[in-house]
């Protein structure tokens, strides 16, 4: 316990730098600010995945997998959002480009460097060369396949509506009843929590409760105060060092977001639960690819103050495309319930090309976007010839549907 308190002291100890600058209104450069809000941000997730871990003992098994993607990943959402309602608010303006790329940003990080970097820590620990998942995750691999082929039709119509925000937030809510179904309580489990959580867990429940409750309400006020500096700063801070703003928004801005939700699965993994961690990072996905994507057309209609869709142009178009490609690609190498080494490096190797080739090719929009569609077509070509592979396998994986 005392080590949980070590660590919630110097988590907050994160937050105070930017709760100043907020309360003051004071904004010293946009890289310090970047870095500042951004710790916040950081550390907000953090709180807000302690208190969901610790509620694994007392939800069944597989709903906890889909809370604890689900809050983990809150921090993204909030920064995403701004950008789309700023959108909305300020029609004509880079916010539109801002919220596409944070959005397939995040997106492709998880499958292309979260997913893998579990694959290899399992294998350093155990010298096992893959991870194995559990037939209950069946269930977690259909609700990322249905989203990631209605992809697809958003790509027609070179924008994300609202009728996609009803039917994606439909998906996901099915996905939620779905695991909700799935497993028992872990509160008969032996294995102890990753990390902090354990010393919530031995708590007794009504204090348990309030310290997840307080945890929760710090974290999402301090995110929800960050959000916005954090968001500007880092477009400021392209613009300062002259790097493109919009690759800073893609890949920078979700690694501070979304580190919590990585790191508490690799705590899994490095517990000896490699499954659980793997099972979240694949629901992480899945609430990104449906939730995210389809309210942000809410949040950009309600900058506008009418409703709109989220328009793709020409070169988010193709970053669409390629985000719904890679997902495919992902599904396909779990289709046996497992993530090998091989599958781990094909994926981490295609998300270095294509990190290097936009970080090359910045500021020559044709090329940039010439690479984004010969390495979408390189996914579905490689997916089609895995799922043809594995075509015995599908009938199991529709299971959940009706099981």
């Amino acid at each position: 316990m005392r080590r949980f308190v070590t660590l919630v002291a110097i988590t907050a100890a994160a937050m105070i730098p930017a709760i100043v600058l907020r309360i003051e209104g004071w904004r010293p450069n946009p890289i310090l600010d970047a870095f500042l809000f951004g710790a916040a941000i950081l550390a907000g997730g953090f709180f807000l995945s302690w208190g969901a871990e610790a509620a694994e003992k007392r939800i069944s098994a597989g709903l906890i997998v889909a809370i604890v993607a689900l809050i983990t990943v809150l921090p993204e959402y909030a920064v995403d959002f701004y950008y789309a309602y700023s959108a909305g608010a300020n029609p004509g303006s880079n916010y539109v480009h801002y919220a596409a790329a944070n959005m397939t940003g995040a997106n492709r990080l998880l499958v292309g460097l979260a997913w893998p970097l579990l694959v290899l820590l399992h294998w350093r620990r155990t010298r096992e060369r893959a991870i194995p998942l559990l037939p209950a995750n069946r269930t977690e691999v259909l609700f990322l396949l249905l989203p990631s082929v209605y992809a697809f039709t958003i790509l027609l119509k070179d924008a994300i509506t609202v009728v996609d925000t009803i039917i994606l937030v439909a998906l996901f809510g099915v996905y939620m009843w779905r695991a909700s179904e799935k497993g028992e309580s872990a509160e008969d489990d032996d294995d102890d929590e990753p990390g902090p959580a354990a010393a919530l867990a031995e708590l007794p429940a009504a204090r348990q409760w309030l310290a997840m409750g307080a945890l929760t309400v710090v974290a999402a006020a301090v995110i929800l105060i960050s959000a916005e500096p954090f968001a500007e700063a880092m477009v400021e801070s392209g613009r300062l060092v002259g790097f493109d703003e919009f690759l800073l928004i893609q890949w920078l801005a979700p690694l501070a977001s979304e580190a919590p939700a990585v790191v508490i699965a690799v705590l899994f993994v490095l517990s000896g639960r490699a499954e659980t961690g793997l099972a979240t990072m694949i629901s992480d996905k899945i609430n990104q690819w449906t939730l995210l994507v389809g309210m942000l057309p809410l949040a950009l209609s309600l900058g506008a103050g009418q409703l709109s869709p989220l328009p793709l142009d020409a070169r988010q178009h193709e970053e669409f495309f390629l985000t719904a490609a890679q997902s495919l690609f992902g599904i396909a190498l779990l289709l046996r319930l497992r993530l090998g080494l091989s599958g781990a490096a094909a994926l981490a190797g295609l998300f270095a090309v294509q990190v290097t080739l936009a970080v090359l090719w910045q500021g020559d929009e044709a090329r940039t976007i010439a690479s984004l569609t010969w390495l979408a077509w390189a996914y579905i070509g490689l997916a089609f010839t895995i799922f043809a592979l594995n075509v015995r396998t599908l009938p199991a994986l529709a299971k959940p549907l009706w099981s």
